[in-house]
């Protein structure tokens, strides 16, 4: 009887509470589901009974396939959320709402999985996880669960891209003492956009999927931009503008808001935390979200660079750093903006003229629709830069002490 009791309770078992019992969690494990809209990692909301009720963790299998050394992505994740999470308990702020890195029972910042679960992970009997398999395992981290906020996934409201613009400028603030020098680079050349416009010309030659002769008025509007692509590269390489911890990847569901409060809770996401400059990821805020229509919009008439939101966002970045952005980055601060979309959309050519090999495509053409909505964008940005440029000093000197 015992022996068939304990054989009923491993097929029943779901998988991803063997793995959740590898990390110091409080209490049992007792629910995991697919959790958000991520598409590198899988997430899973776990839920743990404890004798105080229940405590939820956020489970993530790395994808490591894109992030290809586990242990370099994870020191720089942990060295960013302990600086944060020391700097909010000496300035008395809620610690509740800081990301915090949970570690396996034997102390590593990671688990890599060949046991029972990865086996029953890979035997296909869980579709509904979805998990990314690999031969050497799969590759697990736990956080903390954030209660007092959630990521919007749809088109922000002025207030809430204000509020996300405090997140993210907070999120430099934090990190303003720490020395990016020491972080990996895990993706290498992530936002030089010179390497990006070399490997567009490259995929123009080698034109694999007989492609370039279909976008000849796409390939010379980035063409003929191309003097953007050394701009903030060679002001990081001259220390004209300083090297700072940059988050890289920071659309409006990447950072946490309280819905009630319109206040930021938290920043997520954080495999692509390298250093860079404050200019990415203010302009990837900008690019992402200062528009009114979706990245992939087949009709461009839908889509329009809003000069109302990007004056939210500017209003709630200064209103944090205003004494510390520097003279050139804040002379600098508008073309951050245009110079993130055009990186982001030659990046959606290069990738349509390789044959769709790295961004996940859903229909025909899915990576021209996505490049063009961005050219539209910087050509929207071009046309109102003074005015985006007097909206920054207009701001800047509010804020300035």
């Amino acid at each position: 009887m015992y022996i068939k009791f304990n054989i009923i309770k491993e097929v029943f078992m779901n998988p991803l509470f063997q793995v959740a019992s590898q990390f110091n969690i409080e209490g049992e494990p007792f629910y995991a589901k697919q959790y958000g809209n991520g598409h590198i990692n899988r997430t899973y909301l776990v839920k743990c009974k404890t004798d105080g009720g229940e405590v939820k963790y956020i489970l993530q299998q790395i994808n490591h396939t894109v992030f290809k050394n586990v242990e370099n992505l994870m020191k720089n994740i942990v060295a960013v959320t302990n600086h944060i999470y020391k700097i909010m308990v000496e300035s008395n702020e809620d610690i509740e709402n800081a990301l915090r890195v949970i570690k396996t029972k034997d102390g590593k910042d990671y688990l890599q999985d060949k046991g029972k679960s990865y086996e029953l992970l890979n035997s296909g009997k869980y579709p509904e996880f979805n998990c990314i398999k690999g031969d050497d395992g799969h590759f697990y981290r736990l956080y903390n669960f954030v209660e007092n906020g959630i990521g919007i996934e749809t088109k922000a409201t002025i207030e809430e891209f204000r509020s996300s613009a405090l997140g993210f400028a907070r999120f430099q603030k934090y990190l303003d003492s720490f020395d990016a020098s020491v972080l990996y680079e895990t993706i290498p050349n992530f936002h030089n956009t010179v390497v990006r416009f070399e490997n567009f010309k490259k995929a123009i030659e080698k034109d694999v999927a007989n492609r370039a002769k279909n976008v000849a008025e796409e390939i010379e509007k980035y063409a003929s931009r191309k003097h953007y692509t050394n701009v903030v590269v060679d002001l990081l390489e001259s220390g004209e503008i300083p090297t700072r911890v940059t988050h890289n990847d920071t659309k409006l569901n990447n950072v946490l808001i309280n819905l009630k409060t319109l206040n930021p809770v938290t920043v997520i996401d954080l495999d692509t935390v390298m250093s860079g400059s404050l200019l990415y990821d203010f302009g990837d805020s900008i690019r992402s979200g200062a528009t009114t229509g979706a990245e992939d919009e087949k009709d461009l008439t839908k889509v329009n660079f809003s000069l109302e939101l990007f004056e939210a966002y500017v209003d709630g970045f200064m209103s944090e750093l205003a004494d510390r952005i520097t003279d050139k980055e804040t002379e600098l601060l508008a073309f951050g903006a245009i110079l993130m979309t055009y990186e982001c959309g030659l990046r959606f050519l290069t990738d349509y003229l390789e044959n769709d090999v790295y961004f996940r495509v859903h229909r025909e053409n899915h990576n021209l629709d996505r490049t063009r909505t961005q050219m539209k964008l910087v050509e929207d940005m071009e046309k109102v830069l003074p005015k985006m440029n007097e909206i920054v000093y207009k701001y800047k000197n509010k804020y300035s002490k």
